[in-house]
């Protein structure tokens, strides 16, 4: 095999792709990938050993969290910014080996991550071959190996988006590095690793608390929104991703230039925070989910702004491949990126502006408008009606349907489930899986909405804080004696850290679709299912039957 990787739901007959990703990534570029991780885990053994003597390096800390970011799936392809990363990364983890020893660090032994220095590029392309997921080769290390690094990369994603606010805790900083140190120690046991990934957990929590706290502080609470699904006729751009600071920037610019702007897929949300209501050029959202982004942005006319992940790579014969702009981790070979931030702490936007001024406005391709906005805040000023409806048996049961969508068949699951709900069920949902219902005419209950949308995957934090409320408003011991279900959709390495904070908070018989990992071993979804009552799908009529008896 030429490469192999298994990160996303979507790889390859369930088990790994091989010769190229069906994220699009080739080969080379996944090699890669494998070689920057490697490298990382170099970075921080000297990093740990630092902090140990109370050195904090910021440039390194970062520097982590953004190689981690754009090896999230379908965030970056440009194999040149993996080449540069990888070279910059060996020269930070030199440094930080000369740092850790004159603060009085001592190494006896070190993992090959933390001494291997290539001479030229080749030798970068022909280790790469050897770094990768199956360089571990018991099932079981591996399994639990990859599911740390996956809630990692989730948790350097969310990490830098509180970062980009100015908000950081340099304690989930030092979780990570321990976390890739841990992932080259053979000396760990398994309930060693199980541990370490249960951790995770909890850093997946403090960093979703972070990024919550971060947006809200900036941005104000999410409010009860609807967002307008059509088009008007200015030339616009189209922002996707997750980075609202990015469309902070991208507003302000904007505003008076007669360009309008419109959200794409995660960036949706972003329509419900009171802060961005005051752009008169934020017009509504444009299409759906990620994978449907070739057709709709062809008929968008106007350029693109990848902010972060969920990119697809553009088909040789596509319309609009001169009109993709990319920025932050995101980055595509031949795509223009927009670099960082300058120093007067804004990101120059110019180019895409004046790129849409010369192109015709959407072409619009639906009407109407969807609700969302309910986040905790929201959500808990509606406290009263919402526990007086479950105690009147208004609301039977609520459904949490977060997480991702997915370009297969087997999620118009999600579509058909939520279709046959009974009429006293309501869906709490986060992230783009709410793709497959939202503009479903479902009906509300007493005036509560029958899909309440938080907003982003980072927002299913909302969601665990709605529940922890709800328990104590009705007085329970337990979070999983109340009146609700989960039955989440995955794609990404976000999923998988938002999973296991789930599982820290206590959260139990979790329902994983529309298939469970690739990465985890039989034996480690056994632990998951003996200890977490973790569990797969079956058909809609089955779960209903099973969820609602």
């Amino acid at each position: 095999m030429s490469m192999f990787c298994f990160q996303c739901q979507e790889t390859a007959k369930g088990t790994g792709c091989t010769i190229k990703g069906v994220c699009g990534k080739n080969d080379e570029v996944a090699n890669l990938q494998d070689m920057l991780m490697y490298v990382l885990r170099g970075v921080s053994v000297f990093s740990n050993a630092a902090r140990e003597k109370g050195i904090e390096n910021d440039e390194v800390n970062k520097f982590i969290f953004d190689g981690l970011f754009t090896t999230i799936t379908n965030a970056n392809f440009d194999k040149n910014v993996f080449l540069n990363r990888i070279k910059k990364g060996i020269e930070l983890r030199d440094m930080m080996k000369q740092t850790a020893e004159k603060a009085g660090a001592k190494f006896s032994s070190l993992h090959e991550c933390a001494t291997w220095i290539p001479k030229t590029e080749e030798e970068i392309y022909t280790k790469s071959l050897t770094v990768g997921v199956l360089s571990t080769s018991n099932e079981d290390v591996r399994s639990l190996r990859e599911l740390l690094i996956y809630g990692i990369k989730g948790i350097a994603a969310y990490g830098e988006h509180a970062h980009n606010l100015g908000y950081e805790n340099k304690e989930i900083w030092a979780f990570i590095q321990k976390g890739l140190v841990a992932t080259t120690d053979d000396s760990l046991t398994i309930d060693q690793l199980v541990g370490l990934v249960l951790e995770c957990g909890k850093y997946g929590v403090e960093v979703m608390a972070l990024l919550d706290k971060a947006n809200t502080s900036r941005y104000g609470n999410p409010e009860i929104t609807k967002v307008n699904i059509g088009v008007r006729n200015n030339p616009a751009i189209l922002i996707s991703g997750h980075d609202l600071r990015d469309l902070e920037d991208l507003l302000e610019q904007t505003k008076s230039t007669g360009v309008d702007v419109y959200t794409h897929s995660e960036m949706l949300p972003a329509h419900y925070y009171p802060f961005f209501k005051k752009y008169d050029n934020f017009v509504g959202n444009y299409g759906n989910a990620w994978h449907k982004q070739k057709e709709e942005f062809a008929s968008f006319n106007g350029p693109i702004l990848f902010t972060t992940n969920c990119l697809v790579p553009p088909s040789e014969n596509s319309n609009y491949k001169d009109k993709v702009y990319t920025t932050g981790a995101s980055g595509f070979e031949g795509f223009k990126h927009i670099p960082n931030r300058t120093k007067d702490g804004r990101k120059d936007f110019s180019e895409i502006i004046e790129h849409a001024k010369k192109c015709t406005s959407p072409t619009e391709i639906e009407k109407g408008e969807i609700v969302g906005g309910f986040a905790h805040a929201q959500v808990m000023a509606l406290a009263d009606k919402v526990v007086d409806a479950v105690k009147s048996g208004a609301i039977k049961k609520f459904v949490v349907m977060a997480g991702c969508d997915g370009r297969f068949k087997d999620r118009n699951y999600y579509t058909e489930f939520a279709q046959k709900l009974p009429q006293d069920s309501v869906i709490l949902t986060a992230g783009c899986a709410k793709y497959r219902y939202n503009k479903l005419k479902l009906g509300d209950i007493g005036g509560i909405p029958r899909v309440l949308d938080a907003g982003q995957c980072n927002d299913s934090y909302s969601l665990a804080v709605i529940a922890l409320k709800l328990k104590e408003v009705f007085g329970l011991d337990d979070i999983n004696k109340l009146p609700i279900v989960y039955n989440i959709a995955w794609y990404e390495q976000k999923a998988v850290i938002v999973l296991l904070a789930l599982l820290h908070l206590g959260v139990k018989n979790i329902h994983l679709g529309p298939t469970l990992p690739g990465f985890l071993s039989p034996n480690v979804t056994k632990v998951l299912v003996e200890n977490f009552g973790i569990s797969g799908i079956g058909t809609v009529d089955d779960d209903l039957r099973m969820f609602f008896i």
